[in-house]
């Protein structure tokens, strides 16, 4: 990803308000998949009269022009990622709700194969593993 969310969103001529700006920063300095209740907590620290309203419209906006995607991670909760990220997978933690990201050749190569096979080109795909850590194993990074 070379550009912000800032620039996309003046590349695809979204109006970009005082409130919206705060929001596309705290968007791109997230390291997580914030749901729209916590990007109204972080907005709403540096600028108080952000509503969570506010929030639900920018991410809607945002996703609708392509620049955020909407992730679930079966907490009942839409979370957020930008949309120009490189791409991963996600493995969630069922039992503390941690979200790992990775990337797994093996597993890419595998799904082209499979892509081919049925007789396709693999334009893209999204990867949700869930499970629980496995007792006495650290967690391998």
């Amino acid at each position: 990803m070379t550009d912000t969310i800032l620039q996309r969103c003046a590349e695809k001529g979204l109006r970009i308000t005082g409130q919206r700006r705060t929001i596309a920063l705290v968007l791109e300095e997230a390291e997580d998949h914030p749901h729209a209740e916590e990007l109204h907590a972080r907005a709403n620290a540096r600028d108080p009269r952000i509503s969570l309203a506010t929030v639900y419209r920018t991410v809607k906006l945002f996703e609708e022009a392509g620049i955020l995607e909407r992730v679930d991670f079966g907490d009942g909760r839409a979370r957020y990622e930008d949309a120009e990220r490189a791409h991963h997978d996600h493995l969630i933690d069922t039992v503390t709700g941690e979200v790992i990201e990775f990337v797994d050749p093996e597993i890419e190569a595998l799904q082209e194969r499979i892509a081919r096979r049925l007789g396709y080109r693999l334009e893209g795909h999204r990867m949700e593993l869930y499970g629980v850590p496995l007792p006495g194993k650290p967690r391998s990074d």
